[in-house]
């Protein structure tokens, strides 16, 4: 979306106000300022509609007692964690990434998992390769990487198959039900870590289900 710089002559007090609030909202003057114009005339902005996503997402993660939200770092992520029963409780991030422009690709999903435990990390990279290989079974056009203790997942959406773009919602619904059957994969895979071949068979009913049960995967 195209930008360009405009003089608009405010109240001290009222810019005052607007700094204030765009702080608290981690965005700056123009950018809120910008945002409430949108709001005003009914203008979707890209950031208006990743906000929808985000508090559609905020929503349906509340209802998960295995998340905890985190503050919203800028005004296009979006941070959750959870952790693993397995030694200390490792927590794991969730960090998604909404683009301004969407097209087919919309964002990226992070999943990161700080430790130093050599069997933790054995045990973390093992799953994602085991996930990242049952996802490409399924869908070999995915864009999926795991390197460096973190995993991520391109955010598609075919559009092809709604018409003509999903509403803002439809794109939360969308994040909320991968995220969740990656965790609960995850924590299935960590349970059973002593016996792989069951673990492995528990991750490939789950991820099928999520295929099964998804309208839109992603």
């Amino acid at each position: 979306m195209k930008k360009n710089t405009y003089s608009l002559i405010l109240s001290e007090n009222v810019v005052t106000e607007i700094d204030r609030l765009a702080h608290a909202m981690n965005t700056n003057r123009s950018g809120l300022i910008n945002r409430i114009l949108a709001e005003y005339v009914s203008y979707e902005t890209p950031e208006i509609r990743t906000q929808r996503i985000f508090e559609k997402l905020s929503t349906a993660l509340s209802a998960e007692d295995a998340f905890q939200i985190l503050p919203q770092p800028s005004m296009s992520a979006f941070q959750i964690r959870t952790a693993l029963a397995y030694k200390y409780n490792p927590t794991v991030r969730y960090h998604v990434e909404m683009y301004r422009k969407a097209d087919q690709s919309i964002g990226e999903l992070r999943v990161s998992l700080r430790t130093q435990n050599t069997s933790l990390i054995l045990y973390i990279t093992e799953f994602f390769k085991l996930w990242s290989k049952i996802e490409h079974s399924y869908s070999p056009q995915t864009e999926s990487a795991f390197s460096g203790g973190k995993f991520i997942k391109e955010i598609r959406i075919n559009l092809s198959d709604e018409a003509p773009c999903p509403e803002p919602e439809r794109y939360a619904d969308m994040i909320f039900a991968y995220i969740n059957a990656l965790d609960t994969a995850m924590k299935s895979f960590f349970r059973h870590a002593d016996r792989p071949a069951e673990a492995t068979v528990l991750v490939e009913q789950i991820y099928g289900d999520y295929i099964s049960n998804t309208r839109i995967p992603m």
